[in-house]
């Protein structure tokens, strides 16, 4: 089962391929122990026998449990599609996607679950998966790289978590593992799928979808609409039938008698009054007049002031009338003279 000369579980060459133990320029104290050294480039370089040695231990654990039991958590399309596969092959139920908070605390959620163990592919995106199970005091076996916390963690699996073929090869493993322990195969040999089987994103939609429970399965039948008898399915065939029947026997018309249908007026337009022309000149019309009415008493008003003015103009020429009084004496001197 295990390469006897370097004690991995497929050769080393595939693990070297697959970018397995390539990890980021990001260091944490929590990998320390994982990392085998650091390139030149300043990448840290994961060691491949504690990989190994995880990843056959996490087998052991998750075929202990009931496939029911257990929740594999995939936020990203790299884990999610092997992830799937991995759960066709195994009976594993996957949620794929982000995680929506209260999926294992909430009991009135729709996708509320109770798992005896989970299974993160990246705590950096599913940190809400981890606490929600930490807080249940459900186990947690996550894959974790160079820069991940493994806090709330209780198996790590030091891996490259980003990339897709080593994604692609862990969820090989594991298949493969635990379908010996199920003994739904009796070796390697007659594993019949590939790595790239699961590096393939073919039908990723159909993939995605969770594997039910025959818990939920019973709820979904249950919500199901009850099936129509068969012989009220009969009656409604039948009656179809005898429809298509009147409709072929009913004579064509001429083509004389469908034109003059075309031209007789419908009855909704019959119904509709004819519009009257010309409304809108009418109505500009009005608003014409509208207009020239409240102009008229406007220049009413401003001529007002105008015609005051030359109302106090005569009073200024007044002051000639009361000079006349200066001109009788005049008169009056001629007078008395005569008189004298």
């Amino acid at each position: 089962m295990v390469e006897k000369t370097t004690g991995l579980p497929v050769k080393q060459d595939l693990f070297l391929e697959a970018g397995v133990h390539i990890g980021t320029r990001i260091k944490t104290n929590d990998m320390k122990k994982y990392i085998f050294k650091k390139r030149d480039d300043g990448l840290y370089i994961l060691d491949l026998r504690k990989t190994a040695e995880r990843l056959l231990s996490a087998a052991k654990l998750i075929s202990k449990y009931d496939p029911k039991d257990i929740l594999i958590v995939a936020s990203r399309v790299y884990s999610s599609n092997p992830a799937a596969k991995f759960s066709k092959l195994t009976g594993i139920p996957v949620l794929p996607g982000r995680f929506v908070p209260g999926t294992m605390t909430n009991l009135v959620s729709r996708q509320f679950r109770e798992p005896k163990l989970v299974f993160v592919c990246d705590p950096k995106g599913e940190r809400e998966a981890i606490m929600e199970s930490a807080k249940n005091g459900v186990p947690v076996i996550a894959l974790c790289d160079t820069d991940n916390d493994t806090k709330y963690v209780d198996m790590v699996i030091p891996i490259n978590n980003k990339g897709r073929r080593s994604l692609a090869l862990v969820f090989y493993i594991l298949a493969r593992e635990i379908m010996l322990s199920q003994e739904k195969i009796k070796s390697y040999d007659d594993f019949q799928h590939n790595v790239s089987y699961f590096e393939r994103l073919e039908d990723i939609e159909e993939e995605k979808k969770v594997v039910i429970t025959k818990e939920e399965g019973e709820e979904a039948k249950e919500e199901k609409p009850a099936e129509a008898p068969k012989e009220e399915k009969v009656k409604k065939a039948e009656e179809k039938k005898e429809t298509k029947k009147k409709e072929e026997k009913a004579p064509e018309k001429k083509p004389e008698e469908k034109k003059a249908e075309e031209k007789k007026p419908k009855p909704e337009e019959e119904e509709k009054p004819k519009k009257p022309k010309r409304r809108r000149k009418k109505k500009a019309e009005e608003k014409k007049e509208t207009k020239k009415s409240e102009e008229k008493p406007k220049e009413k008003k401003e001529e007002a002031p105008k015609e005051e003015k030359p109302k106090e103009e005569p009073k200024k020429e007044e002051k000639p009338k009361e000079e006349k009084p200066k001109e009788e004496p005049k008169k009056e001197a001629p007078e008395k003279e005569e008189k004298k």
